[in-house]
């Protein structure tokens, strides 16, 4: 008899259920498990699989991380080449993906993307035909519009990480400037992830109290007090990171796992994250862009309308203008 026999005696044979909880994250990159190490300190998951095609890398991190078990809630840790490791996820974060390398435009680094997204999604959808689709690699809104293209699935489950980082970003600078805690700080940034997003000033607030209010010119070349400075600080944050340690990871990871909850728990928090906005404000074609989303268990519910001025909303078309000529472009 071994040593399991000796010491334990068992009295009912566990028939093999898969996991009811389980995450998987497709790329073991800075922001991959930035997102793997975010979601089980949050103990959102009863299993997590992690996807990647350098199979030495990917096996090193899973090691890593079951090593760590003993200090986490999540009992099981996998990982592998092959998609059948997905299998049953009610969850996959997809940060695999292309660098943009010097020189290269925006279109040939998306389409570069969108070759790497044909292989992934069919094998996600053919293992999780129920999940939902959160994607995190950039350019975040082109490629989620990708992902909700190639999956087939409503578009209620295909979500862009989108602009929940550059909202928190938005919330720690205007906190950092007031002095008062980001949480304490509302305010919104929509549209698109990246260079053309749009800073809601309008909504911009303190325990109720607008800014604006108390002073008009907030967000505006005559205002003194330079508060468009903490939006261009927002678009240019990314840059800066990436600048002084050559990529950014853990505000995406926490961006990330913030969402993962909302959608694990059933929290139906509302999410600045990428959907698809044919029809709002004015917009005519299928592009996805961040607007005030409820979230939970099934993807997105309802999405908030917001009141915007009308050169907020004529940003958010120019916006959707620039993403749908590079759209339109792709080779699927």
């Amino acid at each position: 008899m071994s040593v399991k026999d000796l010491l334990i005696q068992n009295i009912h044979r566990e028939e093999h259920s898969h996991a009811h909880n389980k995450i998987t994250v497709v790329g073991v990159g800075a922001v991959g498990m930035a997102c793997a190490i975010s979601i089980l300190m949050k103990d959102l998951a009863d299993e997590l699989a992690l996807v990647d095609v350098i199979e030495d890398k990917l096996r090193g991190e899973m090691l890593d991380l079951q090593h760590g078990s003993l200090f986490l809630r999540t009992p099981k840790i996998v990982s592998g080449k092959d998609y059948s490791v997905t299998a049953h996820s009610k969850l996959v974060i997809i940060t695999a993906g292309a660098r943009q390398q010097e020189g290269e435009s925006r279109l040939n680094l998306v389409q570069r993307n969108v070759n790497i997204f044909k292989f992934i999604i069919p094998n996600v959808v053919k293992y999780s035909p129920d999940c939902t689709l959160l994607v995190v690699s950039n350019p975040v809104d082109i490629l989620t519009y990708v992902a909700w293209k190639i999956s087939g699935f409503p578009k209620h489950r295909v979500i862009g990480s989108g602009c929940n980082l550059d909202s928190a970003r938005f919330r720690y600078l205007m906190g950092e400037k007031l002095g008062i805690h980001s949480l304490s700080c509302h305010g919104w940034i929509i549209g698109e992830h990246g260079d053309s997003s749009v800073p809601v000033w309008s909504g911009v607030n303190v325990a109720g109290v607008s800014l604006k209010a108390l002073h008009p010119d907030i967000g505006t070349d005559a205002d003194k007090e330079h508060w468009k400075e903490v939006h261009k600080q927002v678009v240019d944050s990314a840059y800066e990171v990436i600048k002084l340690k050559g990529y950014t990871s853990w505000a995406i990871g926490l961006s990330v796992a913030d969402l993962a909850e909302t959608i694990m728990k059933n929290l139906k928090r509302v999410h600045p994250i990428s959907t698809m906005v044919k029809g709002m404000y004015g917009i005519h074609d299928d592009v996805f862009l961040s607007v005030p989303c409820v979230l939970g268990y099934n993807g997105i519910t309802d999405v908030v309308k917001m009141t915007l001025k009308s050169e907020e909303e004529e940003q958010l078309r120019k916006s959707a203008d620039t993403l749908w000529g590079i759209q339109k472009e792709l080779q699927f």
